[in-house]
């Protein structure tokens, strides 16, 4: 069990880690085990070097031969970033439906344990994700799709709390990573989704690249994409706090893609 609590507000994940947990699960520090350094280039959620998750995912002591649940507080919308990484990377990973609310047996309290153990450094697979260059050559590309995840006052450009420009990416398509999911946090059902995405353009016959904020909640539709049996997509990591942060790349404001 992986706890992936995370708060944009600024909360610790980790305090409400402490406060009560799944049995056996550690905590995994988005900021710190599932991105690298923030920067301009690489937005504020970056994927961190091979090497430096593999260091982080072992010394907390997720062994390779062990399939991985990942909960949260937020309806998985944190939680997915694990499965995916993981995932991508060749382990068995599952995001708790429901999150820790879910879940209806004892927590434990406190700091948790757990035993280093190795891992080997695998490389993100290049067919996993997109660079914010390649992002920018497939905007006229009847082929794929971009699905922003990222709710839709701050796709529209209604509003923009954290990144330096307000708008979307020429083209993106919107679905916010909240309507995979159920009023108790949980997923929809297959059909649901299915419908829901096929809406969007995620018909199967295009290559669908996901983005959000940070490269985090993305991680979400990706999810819902594999729920729905429909093809899986590829991440742009740096997502909307990379692409904003460049003045010279386009940005549109409205509900159209644009």
């Amino acid at each position: 069990m992986a706890d992936v609590r995370w708060y944009l507000d600024g909360r610790s994940g980790r305090a409400a880690y402490e406060a009560g947990h799944l049995p056996t699960a550690v905590w995994v520090d988005l900021d710190h085990d599932l991105a690298g350094p923030p920067s301009s280039a690489g937005g504020r959620h970056p994927l961190p070097d091979p090497a430096a998750f593999a260091e982080a995912i072992g010394r907390l002591g997720i062994s390779e031969d062990r399939p991985v649940v990942a909960y949260d507080d937020a309806a998985g919308s944190i939680a997915a970033r694990l499965w995916w990484m993981l995932r991508v990377t060749g382990q068995p990973a599952a995001v708790l439906d429901g999150g820790i609310a879910a879940w209806s047996d004892p927590l434990e309290a406190g700091p948790g344990r757990s035993v280093a153990v190795p891992r080997v450094t695998r490389s993100w697979p290049a067919g996993s994700v997109a660079s914010t260059e390649e992002v920018a050559t497939l905007l006229d590309d009847p082929t794929v799709l971009l699905l922003d995840a990222r709710a839709a006052a701050r796709y529209q450009g209604v509003e923009e709390p954290i990144d330096a420009r307000a708008g979307h990416i020429p083209g993106a398509r919107n679905h916010p990573w909240t309507d995979n999911v159920a009023a108790d946090g949980r997923f929809l059902a297959a059909v649901s989704l299915r419908h829901r995405l096929e809406g969007r353009g995620a018909t199967g016959d295009r290559q669908v690249v996901v983005s959000c904020g940070s490269g985090v909640t993305a991680c979400h539709d990706l999810l819902a994409l594999e729920v729905a049996g429909l093809p899986g997509g590829r991440l742009y990591p740096g997502s909307w706090s990379a692409w904003a942060a460049n003045p010279e790349l386009p940005a549109v404001v409205g509900p159209e893609p644009g």
